[in-house]
């Protein structure tokens, strides 16, 4: 009993620590956002590019789900489509939520 209660003290400093949402910022970087939408999503490499910084999470959301599932393949879709593979869903809301802090 006493090994059992040590071990659920012990999750319950680990587990959060294991399962802490990842950073809106550094993903962006990481997943390689920033090589074609600037630092801060406000200067695109190109101008036909767009600004994603500030933009309404549920809307940018809803594109990048838009392009990676194919739904969305006009505009600018066909050069997010080729790097849509490397973001998850869950990484597409942290990414989405932290570009319209950039107000």
């Amino acid at each position: 009993m006493k090994r059992l209660l040590a071990l659920s003290a012990l999750w319950a400093f680990v587990l959060p620590v294991a399962v802490a949402a990842p950073d809106g910022a550094a993903l962006y970087t990481e997943k390689t956002c920033v090589a074609c939408h600037g630092p801060k999503g406000g200067k695109p490499l190109l101008p036909n590019y767009p600004k994603i910084g500030g933009q309404n999470a549920a809307y940018t959301e809803e594109q990048m789900k838009d392009i990676k599932s194919g739904a969305r393949a006009n505009g600018q879709a066909a050069a997010m489509a080729g790097i849509m593979h490397l973001v998850n869903e869950e990484e597409i809301k942290v990414l989405a939520t932290w570009l319209e802090t950039l107000k």
